[in-house]
């Protein structure tokens, strides 16, 4: 090796030591920064000496040559990744749902004072008393408002139900919204990592931008992240929905040919049973069928389970659509069976109304005399009062055989069962995904104290290395200046 071989080594050295303090204070400095992965500086020893060759020295073995930065790299574990973008989908989908049908209990409020059940009671009440006094105009009056505030119970609740779906519906399409912004942020950033990494670079810092957008998408719909590692770098994304069982459904990012497939934020609604919901998502040119759809946990799926959804043109499913069609059929099949036994209209409806849908918010009495309310066939007979004050807890054939009373019951029985599950499965699903970020944590983030060791470690390598270059100046001082008589 060159006389000077000694300074080089120790100038690569301190270079390479300063490329790890460079890189330990860009860590200290993002260590508040959301998304931010450490890096760390790869060291790599440079080529010994002598090289593999014909006409190499004669030598008993290689002479290291010293130590050069190799790669900056992200400590980040993919495996993880793929772990927390699978729960933070779930979680999305029962967060999602559990605001929505938490909602939906404040709207009903049972059991409350000033509920539907309170309202019929009320009315029912009313009946009864009427029966007993069937002459006396008071109770007559309290029978009319009675069935105005049962009536208007009704129609609060509908209204109040189909408001909140108004705004799941705008919830909706904002976010579609912002998926397509996502996906757009992430091809352009899939186009700048191909750039540098063409050109030999390692683009951390975009990596964990895109990680971060990755994860955001991943609440809304369930994703599948590949990567084209043709270059040095983790290389461009390719991201897909996929179903329940992992299965890729379409693609929205293709990295290889920079392709973005956004969600089409037209066409997805019909009209079904007097109630708008949602018939279609289309990404691209491709219709995602609603099954494969439901059956991908996010908050998409969970919005759209909310919202109401058709699978065949001609049902609404869905929690909003099931409990305002419960809603409309008490309305219906007791006004029906109220009016029947009264003998004249009491109740009514708009004349919009042909069938059970919209009746919830469409009822309303039509009576306004109250001397002409049927309390019973004679003078003094409250017979027919108390009929249909037993109207209420009587079978109905159309309520399913149930009385309204005992119809109501199962509606608010069945929703407080299906808002528990989605409660718990919230509170579950994010203490998983929380246990996963935690590990992924332990492994990506930055910890000072680890940093400032580090620090401290390549300082003193640092300050070694500009040890061993003033002592090879020293030596080369000696034999320059201080050796032989030629020149003097």
């Amino acid at each position: 090796m060159s006389t000077f071989r000694g300074l080089e080594m120790a100038k690569n050295a301190i270079f390479t030591q300063q490329s790890a303090l460079h890189t330990t204070g860009h860590n200290i400095a993002n260590a508040n920064t959301e998304g931010y992965t450490r890096q760390r500086v790869n060291f790599e020893t440079t080529s010994p000496f002598p090289s593999a060759s014909r006409n190499r020295q004669e030598l008993p073995g290689q002479i290291g040559t010293g130590v050069k930065a190799g790669s900056i790299q992200r400590i980040r574990n993919q495996f993880l990744d793929i772990q927390f973008r699978g729960e933070n989908s779930k979680f999305g989908y029962y967060e999602t749902r559990n605001e929505a049908l938490a909602r939906m209990e404040n709207i009903l409020n049972e059991p409350s004072d000033t509920g539907l059940s309170a309202s019929m009671n009320q009315f029912w009440q009313s009946l009864q008393d009427l029966s007993v006094n069937p002459e006396n105009a008071g109770a007559r009056s309290v029978v009319l408002q009675r069935g105005k505030a049962l009536a208007g119970t009704f129609n609060y609740m509908s209204d109040s139900l189909n408001k909140i779906r108004g705004d799941l519906k705008n919830q909706l399409e904002v976010t579609l919204k912002d998926a397509n912004t996502m996906l757009v942020e992430i091809n352009k950033i899939n186009k700048e990592v191909r750039n540098l990494e063409t050109n030999g670079y390692t683009a951390n810092d975009l990596y964990d931008k895109r990680d971060v957008l990755l994860d955001e998408l991943s609440k809304i719909v369930p994703i599948q992240v590949s990567y084209d590692k043709q270059n040095n770098g983790d290389g461009v994304a390719t991201v897909s929905i996929v179903d329940d069982t992992g299965n890729p459904i379409v693609t929205l990012i293709d990295g290889e040919t920079d392709t973005v497939n956004t969600f089409s934020e037209t066409g997805l609604y019909s009209e079904v049973n007097n109630l708008e919901v949602v018939s279609q998502i289309k990404v691209g040119d491709t219709a995602i069928s609603m099954d494969q759809l439901l059956s991908s946990k996010g908050s998409l799926s969970g919005l759209i389970e909310s919202l109401g959804y058709t699978m065949d043109g001609q049902s609404a499913e869905g929690d909003y659509p099931t409990i305002l069609s419960k809603l409309d059929k008490m309305a219906y099949e007791f006004a029906g069976a109220f009016n029947n036994q009264h003998g004249d209209d009491f109740f009514g409806f708009d004349d919009a109304i042909t069938d059970q849908n919209g009746a919830a918010g469409a009822i309303k009495v039509v009576l306004d005399d109250p001397t002409k309310i049927n309390a019973g066939s004679e003078s003094g007979n409250g017979q027919n009062a108390l009929d249909l004050a037993d109207l209420l807890h009587e079978p109905l054939t159309d309520l399913d055989d149930s009385s309204m009373m005992g119809f109501y019951e199962s509606v608010i029985g069945d929703l407080g069962v299906i808002a528990e599950h989605a409660k718990r499965m919230t509170d579950n699903t994010n203490i998983l995904k929380s246990q996963v970020e935690n590990q992924r944590m332990s492994v990506s983030a930055v910890s000072l104290d680890e940093e400032l060791t580090n620090m401290l470690q390549f300082q003193h390598a640092y300050n070694a290395a500009a040890r061993s270059m003033t002592t090879v100046d020293e030596m080369l001082d000696r034999i320059i200046n201080s050796m032989g008589l030629v020149g003097r």
